[in-house]
């Protein structure tokens, strides 16, 4: 069994180009599968929780500032967008940008205060702001309609193609979602990734060594809210229609259980924390009410049996040639 274990490890390892490519093509390729329309609504509803679950993760997983507000952007975006696509008329395109925008502007002026100071601040912070956010979409009549909601929200329509087919939908979240991932990947990668993950490791010591810490905790925070308030967006003119139940607290539970399940700190866990947290409710649907009590219950175990995630301080790269060596040096002993 080990010995076919390894041979895997080995092949994947030789052929890991091969199996990105392929494994690229068979993600292009899901709308081909011939799935029924609520599988696909499935799908693209994933790809949201992903952009949130890893926007989320840039925050909390790699700088180790807790938001527990993060559905608080996500609706900013959605109402911004939809109102600027339905008062004023503007491309989709323009409402997209303005969300993001909007919602890293909202992220910026609470940060401010707020980021100089260490500690829970930001948890408690962030936890009032959304439910700020939630009273305001609830009372402010004349804009969000109150709890009557935001109907007939238009379709995205990019450069006169307009995009109203679960394909297309699926394509438009698919670029969305490698775009959110690519910037992740490329901000952690760099000098500013660096200073992120010094300042979850020890903020007073990587403050002495010369990091601006609230300069990075900023760029991490308005950079979270930023692709919050896109996936607000595309989920706006998705289902064409909001209200503020879909932006409240236990949704930011939500996206950061998907972060803590998966594995803080880490992208791949962010995507599988995602996957997880969107498919098991609708296999369990009969159970959908006691869905904050599984979520709950799923945090207690992976607190108690594996706190850092299913990936998190995993490297599987690293882990397989690691496995691959020691292998290779019992071999040579024996």
């Amino acid at each position: 069994m080990n010995s076919l274990i390894n041979r895997l490890f080995k092949f994947i390892l030789e052929k890991n180009k091969l199996i990105s490519t392929i494994l690229i093509i068979l993600i292009v390729a899901i709308p081909y599968y011939g799935f029924s329309p609520y599988i696909m609504r499935i799908i693209i509803l994933t790809g949201i929780y992903i952009i949130l679950a890893s926007s989320l993760n840039l925050l909390t997983g790699f700088t180790g500032q807790v938001s527990l507000g993060h559905a608080a952007f996500y609706g900013i975006g959605a109402y911004a967008s939809a109102l600027i696509a339905i008062d004023l008329g503007m491309p989709y395109m323009v409402s997209l940008i303005m969300a993001g925008i909007i919602a890293g502007l909202a992220a910026f002026l609470i940060g401010v205060p707020t980021l100089k100071l260490e500690g829970t601040y930001l948890s408690i912070v962030t936890l009032g702001f959304c439910e700020i956010m939630r009273l305001t979409e609830l009372n402010w009549m004349d804009v969000t309609r109150g709890p009557l909601g935001l109907p007939g929200i238009p379709c995205p329509s990019i450069f006169g193609f307009a995009i109203d087919t679960d394909t297309e939908y699926f394509y438009l979240i698919l670029i969305l979602v490698t775009i959110c991932l690519v910037t992740i990947y490329n901000i952690i990668n760099s000098r500013t990734g660096r200073a992120l993950i010094s300042i979850k490791e020890d903020e007073l010591a990587s403050e002495a060594m010369g990091v601006n810490t609230f300069k990075y905790k900023m760029i991490a925070f308005t950079t979270s809210a930023f692709f919050a308030g896109i996936a607000g967006s595309f989920y706006a003119h998705y289902v064409t229609y909001i209200d503020p139940q879909s932006f409240t607290f236990d949704e930011s539970i939500q996206i950061l259980s998907m972060v803590i399940l998966g594995g803080m700190g880490s992208i791949p866990g962010a995507i599988i924390g995602s996957i997880i947290l969107v498919s098991v409710p609708e296999v369990l649907r009969s159970v959908q009410e006691y869905r904050m009590v599984i979520y709950g219950l799923v945090l207690v175990v992976m607190m108690l049996t594996r706190p850092q995630g299913i990936l998190g301080n995993v490297n599987i790269t690293k882990w397989m040639k690691e496995k691959l060596n020691k292998q290779k040096s019992q071999k040579e002993v024996a």
